[in-house]
């Protein structure tokens, strides 16, 4: 399968009706400044989400209409340390009110970890978080193009002793490296 079409819809800060109508939904996931946007600008052969050198620039749900069928949903960065007690609360409050209430369903869920750093404590309980809550997710890993080979295997190596046999998707979005196999995982 293949992205045709993307289009961006609307950012929301709360519940809304888009999220119940039926339509099946992916979820992008990860830490502030980790390459959500960037992914979903990859895989969708667009510029569609805002990207940002600066993390904590997301701090709504948005989401994008693919091939008039299917929602992306781009959901907030998590751990930005410059933001605010209740910044940094509201995000975590929007994060959970939407990824983890059962209302909503997400036929996957992209967790977003950056290889070049690992996983940080914050992966390791969003991981934890999405296994506890039986979610269908799949592991990509950003910033690929970082790393010399050496740095790649010992950084897989290092996720690994966390996440087990849980299925790893390497990519760049620089290199458009490993794009297709996230793709077969999202649109399969």
């Amino acid at each position: 399968m293949k992205i045709n079409s993307v289009k961006f819809l609307k950012g929301i800060v709360e519940d809304d009706a888009i999220l119940t109508d039926g339509v099946p939904q992916v979820a992008f996931i990860g830490r502030s400044n980790v390459g959500k946007s960037s992914l979903i600008n990859a895989l969708t052969h667009s510029t569609v989400s805002r990207t940002s050198s600066l993390p904590g620039s997301t701090q709504e749900i948005n989401i994008f209409l693919v091939n008039s069928n299917l929602y992306f949903v781009d959901l907030p960065g998590y751990g930005y340390a410059q933001a605010s007690g209740r910044g940094k609360e509201k995000i975590y409050d929007l994060i959970d009110s939407y990824l983890f209430n059962t209302n909503f369903d997400q036929k996957k869920v992209v967790f977003i970890v950056d290889a070049s750093v690992g996983m940080t404590d914050k992966d390791i309980a969003m991981y934890q978080e999405l296994v506890n809550q039986h979610k269908d997710f799949v592991i990509a890993l950003s910033k690929i193009d970082k790393l010399n080979q050496s740095q790649y295997h010992n950084s897989i190596k290092e996720i690994k002793k966390t996440v087990g046999e849980h299925k790893l998707l390497p990519f760049s979005s620089k290199e458009k490296k490993g794009l297709k196999e996230i793709i077969n995982e999202v649109l399969g």
